[in-house]
């Protein structure tokens, strides 16, 4: 064999080998397992937001988490039981913001001379600075309901403080949430206290002193049977108030209707 022949011979074995080592690398790379796309984390894990960053998502209480609460047995509708028989036309008569010092005592004389008895949705705050009220009211026959503790929003305050004016107001079955705002955490609130949420239908809108006779006018243009009637004893001025009721009163009797107290008791 010639020296040239040998030297070719070795030339292409050589070139074997190589390509066999660049295909068995070029294999080799196809298996290896390829590192997961990368993921971009939208929301932080739930209670566990990244320090330094905000979240979109609305807080309920910036602070304190509202503090564990026994749930109550809930009271049932305190209009149920007055309004049984088909026959029977009643209207109930309610007052918010009390008891005032002046103006309670005047609306419990004008109740009991027409034959009526009505529901006062009491401050707390209000019912500490004048706190003989509350048994003249009860021993009148008339009822008491909660009004919370100083007359805050409750949809647009903390779950603490939410919590703190529903659970620590007058202690009543009843509450009326001030300004009638509420929503599903209020209720729930609301009933776990051992109460019952009790709104209004007809809202003559005395609070605005619109004039004696434009107040009278809203209850006979709106009331109807069982309706519940807002009025106030207590925020200011309720001379208007006073001198309504003692007009309308007497005109709804003679309509057939009588005016019992909503059946709200103490806790």
């Amino acid at each position: 064999m010639s020296r040239k022949f040998a030297a070719f011979i070795a030339t292409g074995v050589a070139l074997v080998i190589v390509a066999g080592a660049l295909l068995v690398l070029a294999l080799g790379h196809e298996q290896q397992p390829q590192p997961a796309a990368a993921t971009t984390q939208t929301s932080p894990p739930p209670n566990n937001p990244p320090s330094g960053t905000p979240s979109n998502e609305p807080t309920e209480t910036p602070t304190n988490a509202a503090p564990p609460s026994t749930p109550g047995k809930p009271a049932g509708d305190p209009t149920a039981n007055l309004v049984k028989g088909k026959n029977k036309k009643v209207l109930f008569f309610s007052f918010d913001d009390g008891p005032d010092p002046y103006w309670t005592p005047k609306i419990m004389e004008v109740l009991a001379k027409h034959g009526a008895h009505a529901t006062f949705f009491q401050l707390g705050k209000m019912q500490s600075e004048h706190p003989g009220l509350r048994e003249q009211i009860l021993a009148s026959g008339n009822t008491i309901g909660s009004h919370s503790i100083s007359h805050p929003q409750l949809t647009a305050i903390s779950a603490a403080e939410r919590h703190r004016q529903i659970f620590d107001g007058p202690k009543s079955t009843c509450f009326r949430p001030p300004y009638g705002a509420s929503n599903p955490k209020v209720r729930k609130d609301i009933k776990d206290a051992g109460m019952v949420q009790v709104l209004w239908d007809v809202d003559p809108r005395d609070w605005a002193r619109p004039g004696v006779n434009a107040i009278v006018q809203n209850i006979l243009n709106n009331a109807h049977n069982h309706n519940i009637i807002l009025m106030h004893d207590g925020g200011g001025d309720r001379g208007q108030t006073v001198q309504a009721l003692d007009k309308v009163l007497p005109l709804l009797k003679a309509k057939g209707y009588s005016f019992p107290a909503m059946d709200c008791q103490p806790r």
